[in-house]
């Protein structure tokens, strides 16, 4: 058995924030944008921090937390949100969390956590997509700056 009852009560929260604050508005959000504060609720909950751990302001779960807040999310019919929550919490901040300097955490991942910034990737090339495989561009060092040369596309 993959999810224990503090998964299942975390599910359960979920499922109720869900209904009472996002649901009523998400037909109205997928067709614009949702608010920032809706991103920044998601962070108070500790929803963008699960498997981060409490000295960043996460709430130090583990892989099936971040599972169970998906498919909560898939369930409730979110799209975009949900796309932006899952980018933030797994793929746009663990490389600050393992390679970012104690500072940098500070400055960027706890922010994040707690929905005050929204993080972001930049891997799209005109010849990789988001292969990230097939990057080209380089970061060099140039004294205490790095020097990024490359091209993106949108």
């Amino acid at each position: 058995m993959y999810f224990s009852d503090a998964h299942e009560e975390l599910r359960l929260h979920i499922r109720r924030f869900l209904e009472k604050e996002v649901q009523p508005h998400l037909d109205e959000w997928e067709e614009t944008t949702f608010p920032d504060s809706i991103f920044r609720r998601f962070g108070e909950l500790g929803f963008l921090g699960l498997r981060y751990p409490p000295e960043y302001g996460g709430q130090g779960g583990d892989y099936f937390s971040a599972v169970v807040l998906s498919e909560e999310m898939s369930k409730a019919g979110l799209g975009g949100l949900a796309m932006a929550v899952d980018v933030q919490s797994e793929m746009a901040t663990p490389p600050v969390f393992r390679f970012g300097t104690e500072e940098q955490k500070q400055k960027w991942l706890v922010p994040a956590i707690r929905g005050e910034h929204i993080a972001a990737l930049a891997i799209t090339e005109p010849d990789a997509g988001s292969d990230v495989a097939g990057i080209t561009t380089v970061a060099r060092r140039d004294g205490d700056d790095f020097i990024v040369n490359g091209r993106k596309i949108f």
